[in-house]
């Protein structure tokens, strides 16, 4: 059997994740303090505020589905790839992605 070597893929992939989620978070966070400040009753009222607000729920609830969607396929893919591969595999994986 061939020594096993770890996968530069799973490295990257968990890189990846490890830069994405607080990326996402800051994002909805960015997103959620105007959107409840906005629902607090004291910003803005009227017609045009409410026409605002139910884009805003749109656009909120978008930005909210597409994040969760985003982390959890790096969360899936990277329970798919091997934690380890061998060095000819690893090899074809740093050449094919550019890895280091």
């Amino acid at each position: 059997m061939a020594d096993l070597v770890p996968n530069p893929l799973y490295a990257a992939m968990e890189d990846a994740l490890r830069t994405v989620e607080p990326l996402v978070q800051e994002i909805e966070r960015g997103v959620e303090t105007p959107f409840q400040a906005f629902h607090s009753g004291t910003v803005w009222s009227g017609p045009a505020a409410k026409r605002f607000d139910e884009q805003f729920v749109h656009h909120r609830t978008r930005l909210r589905g597409s994040a969760d969607k985003i982390l959890s396929d790096l969360r899936q893919t990277l329970a798919r790839t091997p934690r380890q591969v061998t060095e000819e595999e690893a090899k074809v994986i740093r050449k094919r992605y550019g890895l280091p």
